[in-house]
């Protein structure tokens, strides 16, 4: 049967206290809404409308590369009315699936679940147990264990505050009966709102049997209204793929200090101390260590690495047995290949690092290419910037930099040349050579150094 995806995201968000709209803010760096969005991407024979009120136009460009249908609510007039927006893409004889963009962590199994329920009956409603239902809406069932309607908490008799069984707001309604029912909705209530949940009850009336399919979590269903829901959302996110990391074997020295904003994807007998940031897509290969305070942002690090403390790599990629840190910053566009090293404050930019090569202190490598065997001594940089463009560095095979030396580009120091300490390069050295650039030292006897004044 086809199916028609609704997802409600016209909210301000007004206890966020945000200009950004709700459905934006980010759960594990993505917007809340792209979590829901992704949740049904695969569904079969499905078509998806987002209906968008609040902040309209920011959140249709946030996801102008998405195959989505657009709907505005642009009155707030409660869960029915925002429905009803995106009733002209509905199809009679497909289900009808209805989302909250506020509710990230809706799994696609569940959903999955839901609409085949749905298509049995006519209606299905997700709901889930708590041993606390305070706030929410109950289940009311008959006698006979069937679904007879919603009932909020504010108009629930003490008998019916003792239920469990509580409403989500996931919905799965046959098209064709759904839009019939929210032509019949009222507003007449305190709130003068359409209240979608008043589709069960017109159902139930009609004698359509409402299935239902329990979620697997509070957390699946859980809405965001504030930071403090935000937080626990990105907690519980980051503790679900945390689990999942170690259940594939990689070693986490705290499980509850890893945050994964994109997808890790990893070997076998690596270790991740804590508090490390991984963003975009980052894979690592067989026995990587990585230290505590470390931030990776798409990066791929070949078997045998070691990444030390408060290290920073982005858009970079390591072949292999590097020793990387600490406090080291690899910028995009670096390459290290096998056995390279980067040591301690070294900052590399669209570097080329050959293999066994090593910066091991204090050093800027910036829009260079070193060869294999490099040894640059500490405090070298890469002038590469004339103040309009950049310009390369080759340092060939073997090439040894000496301490604080500044190489000028565009230069070339060839294979197995030496660059004595402290010197200022500007013009190509040629293979096997030493290049030494310094003025002459002279010392002054008698020198008295200047007083402070008074």
């Amino acid at each position: 049967m086809p199916l028609d995806i609704v997802v409600l995201a016209a909210g301000k968000g007004t206890r966020m206290y945000s200009d950004l709209p709700k459905v934006l803010h980010p759960i594990a760096g993505k917007p809340m809404l792209a979590h829901v969005l992704d949740a049904v991407v695969d569904m079969a024979d499905a078509s998806t409308t987002v209906v968008i009120g609040h902040g309209a136009e920011t959140v249709r460009a946030a996801f102008g590369d998405r195959k989505v249908n657009w709907a505005e609510q642009t009155a707030q007039l409660g869960t029915g009315h925002a429905v009803m927006q995106a009733a002209p893409f509905l199809r009679d004889d497909a289900t009808t699936l209805i989302l909250m963009g506020d509710v990230p962590l809706i799994k696609t199994q569940t959903l999955i679940d839901l609409v085949k329920r749905a298509e049995s009956t006519g209606f299905g409603l997700l709901t889930l147990k708590l041993d606390d239902p305070t706030g929410y809406g109950r289940i009311v069932r008959n006698v006979s264990g069937k679904v007879e309607g919603i009932i909020e908490q504010k108009d629930s008799t003490p008998e019916q505050l003792l239920i469990g069984e509580v409403n989500t707001g996931v919905m799965a309604i046959n098209g064709g009966k759904l839009k019939r029912w929210l032509s019949s909705l009222s507003n007449n209530n305190a709130q003068g709102e359409y209240y979608l949940t008043d589709v069960v009850a017109t159902a139930v009336n009609e004698g359509v049997e409402i299935a239902t399919q329990a979620a697997q979590s509070l957390h699946e269903v859980m809405g965001v209204n504030n930071r403090i829901q935000q937080a626990e959302l990105e907690r519980a996110y980051q503790r679900g793929y945390a689990s999942t990391l170690l259940a594939a074997g990689l070693s986490l020295a705290d499980p509850e200090r890893i945050d994964v904003r994109g997808t890790l994807r990893h070997g076998k007998d690596c270790f991740i101390d804590v508090n490390c940031v991984i963003e975009g897509e980052v894979t690592i290969g067989n026995g990587v260590v990585i230290g505590p305070n470390c931030h990776l942002k798409n990066v791929t690090i070949g078997d045998g690495a070691m990444i030390k403390a408060f290290t920073s790599i982005e858009d970079s990629s390591l072949a292999g047995t590097n020793d990387v840190g600490p406090y080291a910053r690899l910028r995009p566009g670096t390459q290290l290949g096998h056995g390279a090293k980067i040591g301690n404050f070294v900052e590399t930019k669209k570097a080329e690092i050959g293999n066994g090569s090593k910066v091991n202190h204090l050093s800027y490598i910036g829009d260079a290419v070193l060869g294999s065997g490099v040894n640059v001594g500490a405090g070298t940089i890469t002038c590469n910037y004339d103040g309009i463009n950049k310009h390369q560095t080759v340092l060939a095979d073997d090439v040894f930099i000496g301490s604080n030396s500044t190489l000028v580009a565009p230069i070339t120091v060839g294979k197995g040349s030496f660059v004595g300490a402290a010197s200022v390069i500007t013009k190509t050295v040629d293979e096997n050579s030493l290049a030494i650039s310094r003025s002459k030292q002279k010392n002054v006897a008698g020198w008295v150094p200047p007083k402070k004044r008074n």
